[in-house]
């Protein structure tokens, strides 16, 4: 199967049909279908679903199964248990599965580009970053011609990236700050979006209007007056900061945070590395 998924052209697997060619059938295709998808679907590296069909067939008035194989956009795929090695991964060489070497893994694994914003082009190329240079000048730094260069704004055909989209003053990305009554999403007292220009300007306004729901709490004693935060400032702003930073912008949304009554709740796209 992580051979086929490794291989352009995919494949088709028949069970229950010997290597003469002999239908010897499957006593359970029903079963032998779930148990199939359930393998697949836990012991394949990145996820195959959607890359695979399992078809229960007849031959010679014995029951089959053909599995039919796409190739994979994320290659190279790998059993999970082996990881992103030798041992785990695999293509289709004739007729035959054989071990990928390491720099064919390595090859195939630069060659992704999701997850990567610096390869996609975007989606405008009339990017202005006035706040960009804001930001610059407020730290007592200068942009220079070469900043979109610099920076790695651009793609490796010279023209502005996802990255620059993101920081540019106008695009399409904002983060949404709710705030609930009750635990769940039913009663909701207030919604705002910051962005729709550059990301670096919405999560200042993002930390800002979150530190103002960060109430302080205190408690008179006869011998001090004592305060405390709801949250940790220092963790939450790290943790907000965590959020828009490893977010992947490439499923086209921004994070998002929401109070409720009995918590504070970050969602930011996305998942851990391959492999890990």
């Amino acid at each position: 199967m992580v051979a086929f998924l490794n291989y352009a052209g995919g494949g088709i697997i028949y069970l229950g049909i010997d290597n003469n060619g002999n239908t010897i059938g499957i006593s359970e295709p029903d079963e032998t279908q779930l148990q199939i998808k359930d393998r697949l679907k836990n012991n394949i590296t990145p996820s195959c679903l959607g890359l695979f069909d399992v078809v229960k067939k007849q031959k010679e008035d014995k029951d089959i199964i053909k599995l039919i194989v796409a190739s994979g956009q994320e290659r190279p795929y790998y059993i999970k248990k082996y990881g992103l090695w030798v041992k785990g991964a695999f293509i289709r060489v004739g007729s035959a599965s054989e071990p990928m070497s390491a720099r064919m893994i390595e090859d195939l694994f630069a060659k992704r580009t999701r997850n990567n914003i610096e390869k996609i082009k975007s989606p405008r190329q009339d990017l202005k970053f006035q706040q960009l240079q804001i930001y610059y000048n407020t730290e007592g730094k200068t942009l220079n011609e070469q900043f979109a260069k610099n920076l790695e704004l651009l793609n490796e055909d010279g023209q502005y990236n996802y990255v620059a989209y993101l920081m540019a003053d106008n695009n399409t990305t904002s983060v949404k700050v709710a705030k609930y009554s009750g635990s769940d999403r039913v009663d909701l007292i207030q919604s705002e979006e910051y962005g729709f220009g550059s990301l670096l300007r919405a999560t200042k306004q993002v930390l800002d209007k979150i530190e103002l729901e960060n109430k302080t709490f205190t408690k008179i004693t006869s011998k001090q007056r004592l305060e405390k935060r709801q949250w940790n400032a220092v963790a939450l702003r790290e943790a907000i900061i965590n959020a828009i930073v490893h977010n992947d912008y490439t499923y086209e949304l921004a994070p998002k945070f929401e109070f409720f009554s009995d918590r504070f709740e970050i969602t930011s796209y996305g998942g851990l590395p391959q492999g890990l």
